[in-house]
């Protein structure tokens, strides 16, 4: 038991690290709308590559705690990110499928964190 909460910090740092990693979708699709090679398309464009780099790094020290197996299942989360941060912030529809598989994601990372 004594080891119970430094799991949930584990896993609630694997799950905000892909949270970070969805915020890669917002800038390249703010990158998608510049003119290629303009100011702004390149700001976006670096950001995303930061992010990356900062998820690659995040990441890695993850994985020293948990293994990759483990690490890899909560991949899923960051599909969910991506298709909320597409509805909130452009305005792009939720669909039943995209419902019915994120119930599917949610139900599976529950099942790995009771284990």
């Amino acid at each position: 038991m004594g080891r119970q909460p430094g799991k949930v910090l584990t896993f609630s740092a694997l799950i905000g690290i892909n949270l970070l990693y969805a915020c890669t979708g917002i800038f390249t699709k703010l990158a998608a709308r510049e003119t290629f090679l303009s100011p702004l398309y390149l700001l976006w464009f670096i950001c995303a590559v930061g992010v990356i780099g900062l998820y690659a790094m995040l990441w890695q020290q993850v994985l020293k705690r948990i293994e990759l197996s483990t690490a890899y299942l909560f991949k899923g989360t960051t599909l969910i990110f991506t298709m909320l941060f597409a509805a909130l912030l452009f305005g792009e529809a939720i669909t039943i499928p995209n419902i019915i598989g994120s119930v599917i994601i949610i139900a599976g990372i529950t099942l790995l964190a009771r284990s």
